[in-house]
Parts: C-alpha cells; structure tokens; sequence
C-alpha cells in the first residue's frame, strides 16, 4: 500500500480517496486521527495510499488531474439541480451537498 497524497486534514483526504473510489481505484485515508496533533506531530500525518501498488501511476495521474481542476472542467456542462430540494449543482457531483439526494440520470 503506497502512500499517494499527503493531506492537510482528514477531509481533503476523504476527498481524495473518494474521487480515486469513484474511478475504480480502492484506496485507504491513514493517520486521520493523528490530525489533531499537528503542531506536535509533522502536517503530513494523513495519506491517502492506494491499495494495489500496480495502480500507483494511474492513481497519481487521477490525483494530479483532479487537483488542477481536470474534473470540474470535464463536467462543466453537466450541471442539474436536485429534484428534492432545487439546489443548482455543478456536474462532478454525483450527490446534493444540501440534502444529500443522488443525482437523478
């Protein structure tokens, strides 16, 4: 299991491993509780690693793209609003941040 990002704090990390769960890459958030004693510990504690070390390029291309932007551009076009609450969302999001109702397609 190869570490692939290092976070700044447990969600961006739960991000991160979301995306690559989204594009068929198992992965896995380390050290997320370790947060918490960042000033006594180094910032880099949290990792998302991945779990099949074959995977390793595709995945840090994956990360690379979706920190630069890659998927909201991809999905621009896509946007909807959310049947349940009428919330306006952009196309990457599979769910409503406000309701949390998935997307209808």
């Amino acid at each position: 299991m190869k570490p692939i990002y290092s976070a700044q704090h447990a969600t961006e990390a739960h991000m991160i491993r979301g995306y690559l769960e989204a594009q068929g890459i198992d992965a896995v958030v380390r050290g997320e509780f370790l947060t918490s004693g960042i000033g006594d510990l180094p910032a880099d504690v949290c990792k998302v690693c991945v779990a099949d070390d074959s995977r390793f390029a595709e995945a840090s291309a994956l990360v690379k793209a979706f920190l630069q932007g890659e998927a909201a551009r991809v999905h621009a076009q896509d946007a909807w609003q959310c049947a349940q609450c009428r919330e306006q969302l952009e196309g990457q999001f599979t769910q409503c941040w406000n309701c949390g109702a998935a997307r209808n397609t």
